[in-house]
């Protein structure tokens, strides 16, 4: 069963660290939830490591721009790791060849030329990434929609189309289906991924529930100091991507309901009711640890 908790302070001392979802959970794109917040730096306070693992397509640096500009401040936070810097190692060594077409927004720019510190010296090492229209490909790296507040995954299905015809694999950089921006549900690249599965195409995923960016954030709280096989905690608002991530690495979780799916758990989004998370829950054969309405 999932025990429904009022405040992340009631888990205070069972946790060396927590990875912390964005999108739902600290912020919703226009606004940091002040609330989250305190409760980060409160964690904080007792001496837990905050890591901000996010889906977002884009390297840390980027992500911490947005995360300035939204007015987290910075002892909210110990360390930020995205699926964009997992999805970077993959690109630079090779796993979808070197010449590449993209598919993203112009905001996503940064993803081939702005590398953490523990990427850079690797992308120094190794053969220069080519981008390159799509017949001449020998792989597709796609960060999100050009325009993910007017297109829909039906704009692409000539483009998918044709990558599937020449069996390029695609390098999904953000495994998220949609986030919610404000009070608008836009497409990210998972749903784009996901359209070139269902006509047959490969996509390779980095981000949340693969391996690839657990294993990031595990290194990068190591470099941080802090000891071998510490006790995490994953929260976050996505079902199949937090909570499913957390538990396929063997990790407590921290559902947060008030998210993406608010709707499904009673009028009340600060206080899920337990008999519709349960039944929900089933229906989806996955226990998180614990939840609660909005991170607090």
């Amino acid at each position: 069963m999932t025990e429904i908790i009022r405040s992340l302070a009631d888990l205070t001392g069972r946790y060396d660290a927590v990875f912390c979802d964005l999108w739902g959970c600290l912020h919703n794109g226009h606004a940091a939830f002040p609330a989250a917040v305190a409760a980060l730096q409160g964690f904080r306070a007792t001496g837990g490591k905050v890591v901000l693992l996010t889906n977002a397509p884009r390297p840390k640096s980027s992500v911490v721009k947005q995360l300035d500009g939204l007015s987290v401040p910075r002892d909210a936070w110990d360390i930020v790791v995205t699926s964009g810097d997992a999805a970077q190692m993959g690109m630079l060594s090779g796993a979808v060849g070197r010449r590449v077409h993209h598919i993203g927004a112009p905001k996503d720019e940064p993803f081939f030329t702005d590398f953490a510190e523990d990427l850079a010296a690797y992308a120094a090492t190794q053969p220069p990434i080519i981008r390159v229209p799509l017949k001449e490909a020998e792989g597709i790296v796609c960060t999100g929609l050009r325009d993910d507040l007017t297109e829909t995954p039906d704009d692409y299905r000539a483009a998918l189309l044709l990558g599937k015809t020449l069996g390029l694999p695609m390098l999904c950089a953000n495994p998220d289906i949609v986030v919610d921006m404000g009070d608008k549900r836009v497409y990210c690249a998972g749903a784009l991924a996901q359209a070139y599965e269902q006509i047959g195409g490969t996509a390779l995923y980095f981000g949340k529930p693969h391996p690839p960016i657990y294993d990031l954030a595990r290194r990068r709280l190591a470099e941080a100091g802090v000891p071998a096989d510490p006790q995490i905690l994953c929260i976050g608002d996505g079902i199949s991507t937090d909570i499913q991530g957390g538990i396929g690495e063997g990790l407590d979780t921290l559902f947060i309901t008030g998210g993406l799916e608010a709707a499904q758990f009673g009028t009340d989004v600060e206080s899920p009711e337990a008999a519709r998370l349960e039944a929900w829950l089933t229906t989806r054969e996955l226990s998180p640890t614990f939840a609660m309405g909005r991170l607090r």
